[in-house]
């Protein structure tokens, strides 16, 4: 499956929404990293070429950082940092009222919006420019790599 594949298959009460978020995460996410479909979803991932030995889940995957995906019931963003580095979960915790009125709807690395017109995409867009590839790859070697 390719991007523009997934992408003619969302909901069309969630297409112009899921575009609009994947071109605020294009123009913020910083140099490095390669938009690819991995896990059935648009991700940004670390190529092979900068760090052959990909993920310690699936050694022939990228190393995964960012990946966002239309859903049944919300739009979802997939931060892999988010969760191993606190001072990142603090300032996106703390700003996130300060762009929206409903309550954070999140996971360990997964933020959901089940309103497609309620999605906050400086925020967004902030978020996927805070971590450089390689602070992502040390991040992951000193946290997550077993």
């Amino acid at each position: 499956m390719t991007i523009e594949e997934y992408i003619d298959d969302i909901a069309p009460d969630k297409k112009d929404a899921f575009a609009k978020l994947m071109h605020v995460v294009d123009a913020n996410i910083p140099a490095g990293f390669e938009k690819e479909i991995q896990y059935g979803m648009p991700s940004y991932v670390v190529p092979k070429s900068r760090y052959p030995d990909g993920y310690h889940c699936d050694s022939n995957l990228s190393l995964p950082f960012f990946a966002i995906a239309a859903q049944k019931q919300h739009i979802a963003v997939y931060h892999m940092g988010i969760f191993g580095n606190e001072a990142l979960l603090d300032w996106f915790q703390t700003e996130y009222p300060k762009h929206m009125t409903t309550k954070l709807n999140m996971g360990k690395g997964c933020i959901r919006f089940t309103n497609p017109k309620k999605i906050p995409y400086e925020l967004i867009g902030e978020l996927s420019s805070k971590v450089t590839v390689d602070d992502w790859i040390k991040q992951y070697e000193t946290t997550m790599k077993k």
